[in-house]
């Protein structure tokens, strides 16, 4: 793989898969512009990559600052070649028990971060004819009991990329999905209960999950191919299989499998 010269935008780029990923790129040869709101650790993170790299203050739930991000990008580096949206807030409770205002936080992350971001980018990504990239989930593919409010931003995401997918059919502007399944990320530290305070310690075993370096490998290697969608284990690749032809299997196969989560809010 080669990225020499080109340009990346990565929000959420702080922690987790998208520190990973801003690794990743700058490695294979990328400038990379860092969107977070810890400016402290993208600074810290800039100083210590191979190649040509900034960040500016990103909270993707306010539109202007996805807005600059971008402005930040073509005044730097005056491109985009690749956009990934990474940044992510995940929840763990019934619906039935959630406080509603959980669900629109999850939204304004997840869907509406994504799509400030693809709104202000897109001019630029048609000129280049290059990558947008959604970090999605299973939960995006089919509905995740115990993570309503997730499933249904990342579905809202899906739909989003997969339209403007269509719109830009003759554009050369090429869109990817990627799910990655459960993943050693703090993601799932900072997931919200039912009255919207963070879950803190994981209930889910890290020693058994994919890491963040491995996930940002998979999506650099996806954008290079320039792949319509990326699942990267077997979870994800069974969902989307069995979706098509036993959805109601599917449905039990889900209950039964997090159930079994430790503290389980299922009964």
């Amino acid at each position: 793989m080669e990225f020499r010269n080109k340009v990346v935008v990565v929000t959420g780029a702080s922690s987790g898969i998208g520190l990973a990923l801003s690794q990743e790129f700058s490695r294979l040869g990328a400038k990379v512009v860092m969107g977070a709101r810890s400016v402290d650790k993208l600074q810290q993170i800039s100083s210590e990559l191979p190649q040509e790299s900034s960040f500016i203050a990103t909270d993707v739930t306010i539109e202007e600052d996805c807005k600059n991000l971008i402005n930040h990008t073509i005044e730097l580096f005056g491109k985009i070649d690749i956009l990934i949206c990474n940044a992510g807030l995940s929840m763990r409770a019934l619906y039935e028990d959630v406080d509603l205002s959980v669900i629109k936080r999850l939204m304004d992350v997840n869907f509406w971060g994504t799509a400030y971001c693809v709104k202000y980018a897109l001019p630029y990504i048609q000129q280049t004819k290059g990558s947008i990239v959604a970090v999605s989930s299973v939960a995006g593919f089919h509905g995740l009991p115990g993570r309503t409010g997730y499933s249904a931003s990342k579905y809202a995401i899906h739909g989003l990329l997969d339209t403007i997918r269509v719109e830009n059919l003759k554009k050369g502007v090429h869109v990817m999905i990627v799910a990655p399944g459960f993943t050693a990320s703090n993601v799932r530290f900072s997931a919200l209960t039912a009255d919207g305070t963070p879950q803190g310690e994981s209930p889910r075993k890290e020693n058994k999950m994919m890491t963040a370096t491995e996930v940002a490998l998979r999506i650099a290697k996806g954008v290079y191919r320039r792949k319509r969608t990326v699942l990267m284990d077997f979870d994800g690749r069974a969902t989307v299989f069995i979706k098509k032809f036993a959805p109601k299997l599917l449905d039990i196969l889900y209950y039964n499998h997090m159930a079994k989560e430790p503290d389980s809010p299922l009964k």
